[in-house]
């Protein structure tokens, strides 16, 4: 049996995962519950539509948004079963999923573009 068929035949238990969304600042969003069969671009449109108002800096769209879970950046084709690990994933307990907001690529561009001659960096420390 393949890993994708296993992740699909879960227990009744599991068909419900309990997520929250830890932001940049260590806020959250949720918990929630999301099916085991939802895609990560689900549960991105989630985090745009619930993302707190008096935020700064928020996603615009859903391609702003990346999800990182057990240390790993999560595909948006993948479904939320499939992306859980199961060492750091306790079933029946809240899964933390931190959210990374990245400005669209032409903020960027404008920013660098504006003057050439000024070297700035652009790291950004966590």
């Amino acid at each position: 049996m393949s890993k994708v068929s296993e992740m699909v035949e879960m227990p009744a238990s599991q068909d419900q995962l309990d997520i929250k969304f830890r932001l940049i600042d260590g806020s959250d969003i949720g918990p929630k519950s999301y099916p085991a069969a939802a895609s990560v671009a689900t549960l991105k449109e989630s985090i745009v539509a619930q993302w707190p108002k008096d935020k700064e800096n928020g996603p615009r769209t859903v391609k702003d948004v990346k999800l990182i879970s057990a240390g790993r950046i999560l595909e948006n084709s993948r479904t939320v079963g499939e992306c859980m690990s199961p060492l750091c994933d306790v079933p029946g307990g809240v899964t933390t999923m931190h959210v990374v907001v990245q400005p669209p690529p032409q903020e960027k561009e404008k920013k660098v573009s504006s003057d050439p001659k000024q070297n700035k960096c652009g790291c950004v420390i966590m």
